[in-house]
């Protein structure tokens, strides 16, 4: 088991930007793919963008494609969301997830471990 740490998370104007970060722990952090998946409030948890293991692979959402760029630092044990031209529609609660399968998936069932949430708020 992983245990992750997000941070990052504040209020910004639409336009603005925010890098979000997750801390790992609890396993070798370079073997694992990692996500960011949302949830805004009423609505069901969605991806957001997924980052491989070693050879910097990503995918995206079309709904943050060209705007959210995720990446990683190994030697950190972390993982960044960099997001930038923030709209409203963005608000939501962002968490950060490792799979328990060492592909890169979208599908939150393979995530298995989360970690607790950092709240992103966009003022129109």
């Amino acid at each position: 088991q992983v245990q992750l740490v997000e941070s990052g998370g504040g209020l910004v104007q639409a336009g603005g930007s925010l890098r979000l970060s997750c801390v790992a722990s609890g396993r070798t952090f370079g073997n694992y793919v990692m996500g960011w998946f949302r949830q805004a409030p009423g609505k069901e948890r969605e991806f957001v963008a997924a980052i491989s293991r070693s050879d910097g692979s990503t995918t995206y959402a079309d709904s943050v494609k060209g705007r959210f760029t995720i990446s990683r630092d190994n030697a950190k044990n972390t993982v960044y969301l960099q997001m930038n031209s923030l709209k409203p529609e963005d608000t939501a609660i962002y968490y950060c997830a490792a799979p328990r399968v060492p592909v890169l998936t979208r599908s939150s069932s393979l995530y298995d471990d989360w970690g607790q949430g950092t709240q992103v708020t966009v003022s129109s």
